[in-house]
């Protein structure tokens, strides 16, 4: 099994956010902010998070749906580490933070598995940080009505990775920001976060590669590792969400064996989830990282 790790998250350390402890969620009055605000302590009414089938939080605020992939941050943290992967099985952290915000932020969260659409894994408010979580059909995470107030506020739940090995994970991200005055004056923002399993990597990447890519936000460079068994042309091809090739290089020949390299990144890359596409001579090498600087 092989794991990706994203590299020196800086803000995610200020979050303070461990996966394995259990703090107690904060318990609060339901309160009503408008029509249907009511999910245990406050928060998002089920089903607005943008995934397939549901609307997102316009369905109460005023205003269109924009594309949050730079702005919306959602990590997947094993203890205190963010990885790209998940273990069939495992229980996560997941933190959610926005690059911006006003008066007051929100946000509504489900995982599903990336092929039926149904609930991957379930949610717990075990390690929660302002965060409420409600389970069903869907499970979702959203805010409580005290984490909403601060200017840029940071939510974390537990995510139980499914039993089996069902591939790749959506999590679906419906954020808020507004000017705390009514519904109208909100921006909403909806995002889609894709988690592969660690289990298939060898399914796709094959095992002479053991290929491995992690960001680090400290020296905004992406590094890898993998094996080469020749010497050969090595290049690397750094792709978006929206399949937009965003930044290549042309790195020389590999070694034979265990090869480690690091590779500078243009200082206008905007954070957000991308691939990195790797090719030595004809093979080909993927894995998706987070650039959060």
């Amino acid at each position: 099994m092989k794991k990706s790790y994203i590299l020196g998250v800086t803000a995610l350390a200020s979050i303070g956010f461990l996966s394995m402890q259990n703090f107690n969620n904060a318990s609060v009055e339901n309160y009503i902010k408008s029509a249907g605000h009511q999910l245990n302590g406050g928060g998002a009414i089920q089903g607005v998070t943008g995934a397939p089938g549901e609307n997102n939080c316009t369905q109460c605020h005023l205003g269109n749906a924009q594309d949050g992939s730079s702005q919306n941050v959602l990590t997947l943290l094993d203890g205190i580490t963010p990885v790209t992967q998940y273990i069939p099985g495992n229980t996560y952290g997941v933190a959610v933070t926005m690059t911006s915000g006003n008066v007051q932020e929100g946000f509504s969260a489900t995982a599903l598995d990336a092929a039926t659409d149904s609930k991957a894994g379930s949610f717990s408010s075990a390690g929660a940080i302002g965060t409420t979580v409600a389970n069903g059909t869907r499970d979702y995470a959203t805010h409580t009505s005290l984490s909403n107030t601060e200017g840029n506020p940071a939510w974390g739940w537990t995510w139980i990775a499914p039993a089996t090995n069902v591939g790749e994970v959506i999590f679906y991200l419906s954020t808020n920001v507004t000017d705390g005055i009514g519904t109208t004056g909100d921006a909403v923002y909806i995002s889609q976060h894709a988690f592969n399993t660690s289990v298939g990597l060898s399914e796709t990447v094959s095992d002479k590669f053991e290929f491995i890519a992690g960001y680090s936000a400290e020296s905004n460079k992406v590094a890898i590792k993998f094996n080469s068994l020749s010497v050969d042309n090595m290049y690397f091809n750094l792709v978006d969400m929206n399949g937009r090739s965003i930044f290549t290089y042309d790195m020389g020949e590999s070694m034979i064996g265990q090869n480690e390299e690091q590779i500078a990144l243009p200082s206008d890359i905007e954070n957000g989830m991308y691939v990195v596409n790797f090719f030595v001579g004809n093979n080909p090498m993927s894995s998706k990282i987070m650039i959060a600087k």
